[in-house]
């Protein structure tokens, strides 16, 4: 089904987490971001505004538990968002990919619109904490993006030191990925299958 605005707006609430969320593909790049934990909106403004996307989140959640909940849940949302505003990706380019650096960090990111979840996060572990944010929590964030996107991911750090200079070095590789792949040139959808969701 196309979604002529490509954009989508949602609201997912459970025991643990609430977010509610607003995404406009075709956007300038505006971000309001709030989560509570100020390294991880950091990162969502850069992954809103490389990509060109309108982004809106407002995330509350268990944080006195874990940060574990409301990183993964905004990932899951903000994929069921994506997945929603591009509808049936009628002439979209679909392939795309970004190599990022940020100082000594350099990032590679391959992306397909396939309608199929797969993650190949090959980003090495880095166990300084940024914040109150530990550096593993982004792999999970990026398996709930994949997963409500229905997007294939490959992330692999090629180069980095520095914890913060690697994690957000991806998120701007994977902004740019998809400013990219979410481009219209055409107007079929681009599969020998003639679709792209599940």
């Amino acid at each position: 089904m196309t979604n002529p605005t490509r954009q989508a707006e949602l609201r997912r609430e459970t025991k643990e987490t609430t977010v509610a969320l607003s995404l406009t593909i075709d956007g300038s790049g505006a971000t309001s971001i709030s989560t509570g934990i100020a390294f991880f909106d950091h990162m969502l403004e850069q992954l809103g505004k490389h990509a060109g996307f309108d982004l809106r989140i407002e995330a509350k959640g268990d944080l006195d538990v874990d940060l574990h909940h409301t990183v993964e849940d905004v990932g899951i949302v903000l994929g069921n968002a994506l997945r929603e505003a591009l509808g049936d990706k009628r002439g979209v380019r679909r392939f795309a990919n970004a190599v990022v650096p940020l100082d000594e960090a350099l990032v590679q990111v391959a992306l397909d619109l396939s309608g199929r979840p797969f993650l190949v996060y090959a980003v090495d572990p880095i166990s300084e904490w940024i914040g109150t944010f530990d550096p593993q929590l982004a792999e999970e964030f990026w398996k709930g993006f994949v997963d409500g996107a229905r997007v294939t991911l490959h992330l692999r750090s090629i180069t980095g030191k520095n914890g913060h200079h690697v994690i957000e070095a991806s998120f701007k590789g994977v902004a740019r990925a998809l400013r990219d792949a979410v481009k219209v040139e055409g107007d079929t959808v681009p599969s020998t299958k003639g679709t792209l969701s599940s």
